[in-house]
């Protein structure tokens, strides 16, 4: 692909459904392409039916939303390397920006002014062997006032994943420095187990469900 030219998914204006941001009127960059296949994934769709399109043109319809945020995702929106230079030109006009990474990438070239919302997969998703340890050493060698630019979300299936889970906070004190979301697999495991589990063990992370999915059609496309 050209430079200055992206692989699209869609841009759409929706609520912030996950992350420290839920619940914000946010543009959504959804970009095309991951083939990581995890379990349970709810965007497969960014797959297939893409569009390529200039970057000037992406952000002309990202700022026409006038979000107080804008979130780049994918799929894998890392893969394509049109983007760090995109992030960077939305972060340059002033707009708070959300990456959304499904965490098999390094997150190391990404402007330090994005804010990095870095899952990191559990075993029930198929890939936990994917996940790319760098993204938790550059966040906890980051200077203390660029810490806040990073945050960890945890999508949980079962027991199991839950004690994975704590057990791999508690071995690099993650909860100590960063925002940590845990949630729930949608339809798999039922919230108020979870929550159960965080109250029991006074784990310092924060709950979130999938805000998105509560308000419109789990499976709906563009929200």
């Amino acid at each position: 692909m050209s430079p200055g030219h992206l692989n699209i998914s869609e841009i759409f204006h929706s609520i912030q459904g996950e992350s420290s941001f839920a619940g914000w009127p946010c543009a959504f960059i959804r970009l095309a392409g991951c083939c990581h296949g995890c379990i349970g994934c709810d965007t497969a769709y960014a797959e297939h039916d893409a569009k390529i399109l200039e970057t000037d043109d992406i952000i002309r319809q990202a700022v026409a939303f006038r979000a107080p945020c804008i979130e780049v995702t994918g799929g894998e929106p890392l893969l394509q390397s049109g983007v760090y230079p995109l992030m960077k030109q939305l972060c340059d006009l002033g707009h708070t920006v959300l990456l959304e990474t499904g965490g098999f990438l390094s997150v190391k070239g990404v402007d330090p002014r994005v804010h990095k919302i870095i899952d990191i997969k559990a075993p029930s998703s198929g890939v936990c062997d994917q996940n790319n340890t760098e993204n938790i050493q550059l966040a906890l060698e980051a200077e203390p006032a660029r810490r806040q630019q990073f945050e960890f979300k945890m999508v949980l299936g079962s027991r199991s994943d839950y004690e994975w889970a704590k057990s791999l906070l508690h071995e690099h004190r993650l909860t100590d420095s960063f925002t940590i979301m845990m949630g729930v697999m949608f339809g798999r495991l039922e919230p108020k187990e979870l929550a159960g589990w965080i109250l029991s063990d006074q784990l310092k992370v924060r709950m979130q469900l999938q805000l998105h999915k509560y308000i419109w059609p789990p499976d709906m496309r563009g929200v």
